[in-house]
């Protein structure tokens, strides 16, 4: 059987690169025998789909393409599929391997192993593991636990529009968005998606552990202009709360809530009894993250944040 699946990806991917013009599955099912005896049409969508997904999870770059009679076509163009030659110094390389570390407790540590692999094997230098090796102290790590992660990955990636359920955290029922993907950010711990929603017109940001059910890839091109990564990583920080304008006065429980105690600007100990008051930046995203320290934080001021900040627990009480 992995033989079988072996040749017929080989043969898929042989045809994407050596067609100049996009094929349709038609097309596609009368050219590849694996396919010309698959049982009926949804046995064949299906085989074609997990096909077409595992081609793009081992790098192969497959574009979509909508021709004037609205039949949907696939080719990978071989110029989006040739890297130049790979020449790393041992910076570079300890660099390399650093960013591999980081993923080891992910769900891409396959992806980021495999990869040094094929680098060390097309002559990247072995280094001297000194930034986390295996007596190191410190070892860098980003886990990710939410589901959503690798597909929003690779639809990034591969530019495809996605849709998914999303419950935002002053909601008691998750909605449907469509959404062209831009990039992932870790910002505070949590996971983001920037993007553009299209059933509202604009930028938008999207935490995905609120992302609720499977994400599924769409057709089609992007119909948005995507900013460059600066820009939407200040997307992200602004939409995350790192963004603050003004400030806020927040009462917090004796010995609780220490990432709050560090962004704080003036503390005053022991206000009433068993708690402190804190001024902190405010901005876009504090009220979320107010909301995550539940009974240790009780907001004074100003009036809107408390506001905010309750409509939220309200929301999470309702379930």
């Amino acid at each position: 059987m992995a033989i079988a699946k072996a040749e017929r990806l080989m043969n898929l991917a042989l045809c994407l690169l050596g067609t100049r013009r996009p094929l349709s599955k038609r097309e596609l099912r009368g050219s590849i025998e694996a396919y010309m005896e698959a049982g009926n049409d949804e046995a064949f969508n299906r085989m074609f789909e997990r096909d077409k997904d595992d081609l793009r999870e081992l790098g192969l770059v497959i574009e979509t393409v909508e021709n004037l009679e609205g039949e949907t076509g696939y080719l990978a163009r071989r110029d989006s599929n040739t890297l130049p030659p790979v020449s790393l110094d041992a910076e570079e390389a300890a660099a390399l391997g650093l960013a591999a570390k980081v993923w080891q407790q992910a769900r891409l540590a396959g992806a980021a192993s495999g990869a040094l692999q094929k680098l060390r094997a097309g002559g990247m230098p072995e280094t001297d593991d000194a930034y986390g090796g295996q007596h190191s102290v410190i070892e860098p790590r980003i886990p990710v636990h939410e589901a959503a992660f690798e597909p929003l990955m690779l639809a990034c990636r591969d530019r495809r529009p996605v849709t998914f359920d999303y419950r935002k955290s002053n909601a008691a029922r998750p909605e449907p968005r469509q959404v062209e993907p831009w990039a992932l950010e870790c910002w505070r711990g949590h996971w983001y998606l920037a993007g553009f929603d299209r059933d509202r017109g604009a930028e938008r940001v999207f935490r995905l552990s609120r992302i609720c059910g499977k994400v599924r890839s769409r057709a089609g091109r992007y119909t948005a202009e995507v900013p460059d990564v600066v820009t939407v990583r200040e997307t992200v920080a602004s939409w995350a709360g790192e963004s603050a304008d003004r400030s806020a006065v927040i009462r917090l429980r004796a010995g609780a809530g220490y990432p709050l105690r560090a962004r704080a600007t003036a503390v005053r100990e022991g206000v009433a009894e068993g708690w402190d008051e804190l001024e902190i930046p405010y901005g876009h995203g504090l009220d979320a993250w107010l909301v995550e320290f539940g009974p240790d934080v009780v907001v004074t001021e100003p009036e809107d944040l408390r506001s905010d900040v309750l409509d939220r627990l309200r929301a999470v009480a309702k379930g």
